[in-house]
């Protein structure tokens, strides 16, 4: 059917349903003056057939285990309420152009296939401008307009597709994943019970065979098979006819095509034998394969699963619970339960929950993760602080601002949610590919149903073409690939590496250009002390007064100067006060100890001689951190700190070498100091590039050429952010993460650049195991295939190969990225 006749059927043509299947009648099929409709000849003749033969519980019992379909009446009334105004203000928003955008929470959301189907809803009915879904979240974000359509409309069509909708703010997506587990759950209880009890009707057929069975006895067991077979076939294998109806509707062939199709052969040929009391009835072979495929499709379902938790690991920057004020009391809760105005108390050492205002307190926070600044931030009353930063000072009271998916790590972890969406190219070829094999598989069935039943008659025809369309299984085509990725992804995740696109694993499994900033990538971008000027005995004053700093020079000062017998010697330290303002003071033995950058000094109006003042500006020339250390304001010490090279940079540069990347320093110092870094790390001084803009890194990062391969940029996020939006890869190292996860595809969240080999690695293995599943898939296919059509294999046997190689295909992804390391 043309789209534009199917967005027409769409929005003029109400649901009718079959009164047999429940499937939707086609609208050539509809007549409006009889009482019953039916979507095909064969539905209206199983229809009759029941009916004559007295068997009309058989829709009862469907009824009893809530298999009876839903009429387009009853689907209206329960998406009703979403055109209502109080549903549209508190649930939905308008756009600048005037139309309404909805987050809406699907049912039975579990692959990619589902995500083609639910963003082709623009296609499907119109007044619909976007659809983008989250897998990781089941939830889809609808724009449309609500003059061309409502949203009870929408809700209903998506409903159609086999996707059920609840508002967002009602329903987590846990809750909605639980309760898909458990309709899952029982499925395929009802599947086993149906199954079991076929295979015992047909045990006793088949002894009827050798030691003989009263003919109305052998038609009692036919019948009753027959209506066993075909409840399996209304309920739970009704997925499947739904997955293969949806499909059409969007013209995509899916892998539910010749399961539905095997289902329906068999079904009615079944049916066809059971009336005429001839040949095999093929219920107890459909009712096994129903439960064998809901077995293999729940271990699929598990299996995907555990990569989206592997991946959610990813969005746990923010604490899971939260203190909150209730009145003179402060209660426990989760974190995303907080709404707009509560307030939230939050301690010594704990994370912020929202984004909010401090309403009571003074403190100080790290925030490294937002703004990539190592040094704490002094906060107090009616500053903003955000989600995901430590507190690291007094107790805080915090007025919410924003909560979860608002905040601003939210919308960080918003873009990865869209990376993890995005397909990479490997993974749109095998989506390709699986759609032309499911096209070829229902041809060969027709060849199979043709040549077999001219040869030897339709018993032995429809037996062939229901085990070759059972077994055919492009697995790792359109399942096992996109998994693979997720699962990469998820490793990738719990080495926090996050991987905003997808296609950054394929590419990195290559090899080619790869350039790096030198501050904060190469180098530590945290300060070491590099020179003492001054007595011995005042490195252990320094280090006693620094002993409980959390800024990163008082860090520094105290690694270089504690040692094991601290505070042996010497009067002790009392009224430690560190300063905002880059100072720090104490006591020490009645007299007054004063530590801070020559500016905290000036700021207090105490001189600098001249001596000290040359040596700060010698050290300063060299682009190091200078402290002053003085005692009643006399100056006895000088430490000088810098930047040092990473010390895993060099190793990680040379097994970078070997997989076949080609490494180049590009650095906005001067030419002496990246030189003196390149020779540390062993990169040629002819690609050690010094006083580099952030143009002129651009520039050089489109300086592409195909036979070298892509080209990979390496930075903070910050100065490099063209660079890194530019690259055919960008890489964000620790530091800068909120510019790094705007502009590039990968943020490490670890320091150093072994993280790096280690995601390079990863790809290349995770890609290994791609082309390993699609030979794996080819070479089942073509076997299974070839003996199904040449009769060799049976339907139940087919019944079984399936799940086994979907499972081989599973086993081997998650094999392969297990290995070593992974």
């Amino acid at each position: 059917m043309p789209v534009a006749a199917l967005k027409e059927q769409t929005v003029t043509q109400p649901s009718t349903a079959c009164d047999h299947c429940g499937l939707p009648v086609p609208k050539g099929l509809i007549e409006p003056a009889a009482e019953r409709q039916f979507c095909c000849n064969g539905c209206r003749t199983v229809y009759d057939m029941i009916h004559a033969n007295g068997l009309d519980r058989y829709y009862r019992l469907r009824e009893s285990v809530a298999a009876k379909p839903r009429r387009g009446s009853a689907t209206r009334e329960r998406y009703a309420a979403f055109d209502s105004e109080q549903f549209l203000a508190s649930q939905t928003r308008e756009t600048a152009t005037g139309r309404r955008v909805a987050d809406l929470r699907l049912e039975g959301v579990h692959c990619a296939a589902c995500l083609w189907l639910v963003e082709r809803l623009p296609d499907v009915l119109p007044g619909v401008a976007e659809a983008r879904l989250s897998l990781r979240a089941s939830l889809v974000r609808v724009t449309w307009d609500p003059a061309a359509v409502p949203l009870s409309k929408v809700a209903q069509t998506l409903d159609r597709l086999g996707y059920p909708s609840h508002a967002a703010a009602g329903v987590s997506s846990e809750e909605v994943r639980r309760q898909e587990e458990r309709r899952q759950m029982v499925r395929l209880g009802v599947a086993g019970a149906l199954a079991a009890n076929s295979m015992l009707l047909a045990l006793a057929l088949y002894a009827g065979l050798f030691s003989g069975i009263e003919a109305h006895f052998q038609l009692l067991f036919r019948w009753v098979s027959a209506g066993l077979g075909l409840a399996s076939l209304a309920w739970p294998g009704a997925i499947f006819f739904r997955g293969a109806w949806a499909s059409l509707r969007t013209r995509r062939p899916s892998l539910d095509l010749p399961i539905a199709l095997a289902l329906s052969v068999g079904g009615a040929a079944g049916l066809v034998n059971t009336v005429l009391n001839r040949g095999d009835i093929y219920f107890d072979s459909l009712s096994v394969l129903v439960f064998l495929l809901l077995v293999g499709r729940w271990f699929q379902a598990r299996q995907q699963r555990r990569a989206d938790e592997a991946v959610n690991l990813m969005f746990s920057f923010a604490p899971s619970s939260c203190r909150v004020v209730q009145g003179d009391e402060v209660v426990q809760r989760p974190s995303d339960s907080l709404v707009f105005g509560e307030l939230v108390e939050v301690r010594s050492g704990d994370l912020i929950p929202a984004d909010g205002a401090v309403e009571e307190g003074e403190s100080s926070i790290n925030q490294a993760l937002l703004t990539g600044e190592s040094r704490p931030v002094a906060v107090g009353v009616g500053d903003k602080v955000f989600a995901g930063a430590q507190n690291l000072g007094g107790v805080l009271r915090v007025r919410v601002l924003a909560a979860g998916e608002e905040s601003r790590v939210g919308g960080l972890m918003r873009l990865v949610d869209q990376g993890v969406r995005e397909k990479p190219p490997i993974v749109q070829f095998a989506d390709r590919v699986a759609g032309w094999f499911v096209a070829v598989v229902a041809g060969l069935s027709l060849v199979t149903l043709a040549g077999w039943w001219a040869h030897a008659g339709g018993a032995v025809a429809v037996d062939h073409t229901v085990a070759l369309l059972i077994v055919a299984c492009p697995c790792a085509l359109g399942l096992a690939t996109p998994l693979t990725m997720a699962m990469a992804l998820g490793s990738a995740a719990r080495r926090n590496m996050l991987v905003k696109d997808a296609r950054a694993i394929e590419r990195l499994a290559t090899s080619g250009r790869l350039l790096l900033d030198k501050t904060g990538t190469i180098t530590a971008g945290r300060p070491s002390v590099v020179q003492w000027i001054g007595p011995d005995w005042l490195k252990e004053v320094v280090a006693g007064a620094e002993h409980d700093s959390q800024h990163p020079v008082g860090v520094a000062l105290r690694q270089a100067f504690e040692s094991d017998d601290e505070g042996q010697g010497g009067p002790p330290l009392s009224d430690i006060q560190e300063r905002g303002d880059g100072g720090l003071t104490a006591e020490h033995g009645g007299k007054r100890l004063s530590i801070g950058a020559p500016s905290y000094f000036r700021r207090r109006g105490i001189s600098i001689g001249d001596l000290w003042k040359d040596t700060v500006y010698e050290h300063q020339a060299l682009g190091q951190t200078v402290v002053l250390i003085a005692v009643d304001d006399q100056f006895l010490g000088l430490a000088a700190l810098a930047d040092q090279t990473r010390p895993d940079a060099g190793e990680a540069l040379r097994q970078l070498a070997e997989l076949g990347w080609e490494p180049s320093i590009l650095s906005g110092d001067a030419p002496e100091v990246v030189k003196l870094v390149a020779q540390q790390v062993g990169v040629p001084n002819e690609r050690a590039h010094p006083i580099m803009t952030p143009e002129a890194k651009l520039g050089i990062v489109r300086q592409r050429d195909d036979q070298r391969g892509p080209t990979v940029m390496v930075g903070d996020g910050v100065n490099d952010a063209a660079a890194l939006a530019a690259a055919d890869v960008g890489v964000a190292v620790h530091g800068g993460v909120e510019a790094s996860l705007a502009a590039a595809d990968v943020y490490l969240a670890e320091d150093g650049l072994a993280p790096l080999v280690e995601l390079t690695r990863l790809s290349r293995r995770a890609m290994q195991v791609v082309r390993r599943n699609l030979a794996i898939s080819l070479t089942y296919n073509v076997v299974a295939v070839s003996l199904a059509a040449a009769g060799l294999i049976t339907p139940l046997v087919a019944a079984v190969l399936m799940p086994i190689s979907s499972a081989t295909v599973l086993a081997s992804a998650a094999a392969g990225l297990r290995g070593g390391r992974w």
